[in-house]
């Protein structure tokens, strides 16, 4: 008997990985964070699966189900939106599990930042511009944040920024972030992304808080930074004609650079 934690995407079902909808397909208890799950993903589930949404559960509770499925000898898919690698409290169902010496998996997930910024048909590292992605949120009830990670300190960097989990202070943020991104720099707010009511909202640091209806909540994601509306920005070298790579040697003899990087 095994755990499988399942990172389910950010919402549309298609964007589920093939292992992920193999482990589902397998597993006669599925868990699942209801609220983030569409109803199209649970659909891959075995007849007669015992199907738990896990919204009203506690801590305790889940791993209770876990420990009740693995006396029992049946495989669980545990449901989590996402990738399971940020924000998911897979960590503390872990270290529950260990404890309890029941074995468990972990397959990743399209995260909500690259679902948002593919329907923004944004890049978010562009040379010269941005090589950085910074994933944060600000504090909430749930979690606080620890001394250091704090939106100013990473703004600092120029990197981009993907903030979660906060759009209930949009306008706080972009305050915050003005003075040193300037308040011309670009911002998106992707509501639901990957979603058939999927919303966009592109702006600027002093006119996104204006810009976004204040019924989009909860799963928003902000993303911040130059790279989002740069045209300006040289190509990367990868390209470039004398660029040598173990594939595209510049020499006739592709031995003489066997050692060299792909990028």
């Amino acid at each position: 008997m095994t755990v499988h934690f399942i990172g389910a995407g950010p919402g549309a079902p298609d964007l589920l990985t093939l292992r992920g909808r193999d482990l589902i397909a397998a597993s006669p208890v599925c868990l699942y964070a209801g609220s983030l799950i569409p109803e199209a993903v649970l659909a891959h589930c075995p007849p007669g699966a015992r199907l738990v949404n896990t919204a009203a559960l506690s801590l305790d509770d889940i791993i209770a189900e876990c420990a009740q499925a693995h006396a029992q000898g049946l495989d669980v898919a545990r449901l989590h939106s996402g990738d399971l690698s940020v924000w998911s409290a897979m960590g503390e169902q872990l270290r529950r599990l260990r404890a309890l010496d029941i074995p468990y998996t972990v397959t990743p997930g399209v995260p909500a930042f690259a679902a948002a910024a593919a329907s923004l048909g944004a890049e978010l590292t562009l040379p010269g511009i941005a090589q950085s992605v910074v994933l944060t949120r600000t504090p909430g009830r749930a979690s606080a944040m620890p001394e250091g990670e704090r939106l100013t300190q990473f703004a600092q960097t120029g990197a981009t920024l993907a903030i979660h989990l906060s759009i209930h202070k949009l306008a706080e943020i972009a305050a915050e972030l003005a003075p040193i991104y300037g308040h011309t720099c670009p911002v998106a707010v992707v509501w639901r992304a990957s979603w058939p009511d999927q919303r966009i909202v592109r702006a600027t640091l002093a006119t996104i808080a204006a810009a976004v209806d204040t019924r989009i909540e909860r799963t928003a994601l902000i993303l911040v930074g130059r790279a989002l509306a740069a045209e300006g920005f040289d190509d990367s070298r990868l390209y470039a004609p004398d660029y040598v790579r173990r594939f595209r040697p510049r020499s006739a003899t592709a031995a003489d650079h066997a050692g060299q990087p792909e990028d």
